[in-house]
C-alpha cells in the first residue's frame, strides 16, 4: 500500500478569478485525493489541503505550479504532514 500523507500548500500569484479552485478540484479528484481548496481573503492566494498517496500528492503539487490558463503562479509554499483521514471527498470551500 502506498504511503499516505497530507499536503498543505499556499499558492500565490494570479490565482483568483481564473478558475484555479476548480482546476485543483479536478486534478485532485482525478488522482483520488481528499481535502479542499479555497481562496484566501487576502485576494492573492489559494489554500490547498489534500490527503492521499504521496505520489499522487506530488503530481498535484506539480499541477499547482502550472495552474489553469489565465493564471500565473509565482510561489507555492508547501508543508507536509501525516494524513488524518478526516476528509471524505475533495471540495471547493467558500
Amino acid at each position: 500500500m502506498a504511503e499516505t500523507a497530507l499536503l498543505h500548500a499556499l499558492t500565490r500569484g494570479r490565482v483568483q478569478g481564473v478558475g484555479f479552485r476548480f482546476f485543483v478540484q479536478d486534478r485532485a479528484e482525478a488522482h483520488g485525493l481528499t481535502g479542499y481548496v479555497r481562496n484566501l481573503r487576502d485576494g492573492g492566494a489559494v489554500e490547498v489541503v489534500a490527503e492521499g498517496p504521496r505520489e499522487s500528492l506530488e503530481v498535484l503539487l506539480l499541477a499547482l505550479w502550472k495552474g489553469p490558463g489565465g493564471s500565473f503562479v509565482n510561489d507555492v509554499e508547501v508543508h507536509w504532514g501525516q494524513a488524518s483521514g478526516q476528509f471524505s471527498g475533495f471540495e471547493v470551500r467558500y
